[in-house]
């Protein structure tokens, strides 16, 4: 029997592929340590067709990372990120970017206990980082934000300011609504960005004066 034309083939195989993703993305965050038999099952796929896409647990682990990322940028662009006051908008890039994370907790926590290398840890974080650029050069250019720092230096706290507001809060020592107003304040006062109570960029709920508005 002739094979199938090549195109079909190519076909045949991105669908498959997409469906292993998909497949892994489910169990995985509902069971970070399941096999490559588990997600072939989920997938309607052999454990063979499985391999023949992804060579090991970890390399489909690192797929699911960039399935994740790309996640959360299409999250980012949905935000509006050229819309309205620079700090406006880059509130609500953190605020999409946490909640397309977000739908995966477990499977984030056990992806972040891989070792990877700096370079890739850089390109994964690379097409988020763009976004806030653009943002934060979009208001130094503006004057909203002070322009004495590199854009790329204060995309860099920004990241890691993100990265230990989530992890406050998955530590217990901060509740969501902590964590988050910490980062937005973080954020807001680092780009020397004009934010009062009234102000749609001011995080809801926060605390003014000194009042704490919210507990644990």
């Amino acid at each position: 029997m002739p094979l199938p034309p090549v195109r079909n083939r190519r076909a045949d195989a991105r669908r498959s592929k997409a469906a292993i993703l998909d497949a892994a993305v489910r169990i995985l965050d509902v069971q970070p340590d399941a096999g490559m038999e588990a997600i072939a099952t989920a997938a309607g796929v052999t454990r063979q067709t499985v391999y023949a896409h992804f060579r090991s647990r970890e390399q489909l682990l690192l797929a699911v990372v960039d399935r994740i990322a790309d996640e959360i940028v299409a999250a980012m662009d949905a935000a509006d990120l050229h819309a309205g006051p620079a700090a406006d908008a880059l509130l609500r890039l953190l605020d999409a970017g946490k909640q397309a994370a977000h739908r995966y907790p477990v499977l984030l926590q056990k992806i972040s206990t891989l070792p990877v290398s700096p370079q890739i840890d850089h390109d994964r974080h690379t097409s988020v980082a763009d976004r806030i650029r653009l943002v934060i050069q979009r208001g130094q250019q503006a004057g909203e934000f002070d322009d004495r720092l590199p854009p790329d230096w204060l995309v860099t706290v920004i990241v890691k300011l993100a990265h230990s507001a989530s992890e406050e809060q998955e530590a217990g020592r901060m509740s969501s609504q902590e964590a988050e107003h910490a980062l937005r304040t973080s954020v807001l006062r680092m780009l020397g960005a004009a934010a009062g109570e009234d102000s749609p960029s001011w995080p809801r709920g926060s605390a003014c004066g000194g009042t704490r508005q919210y507990g644990r």
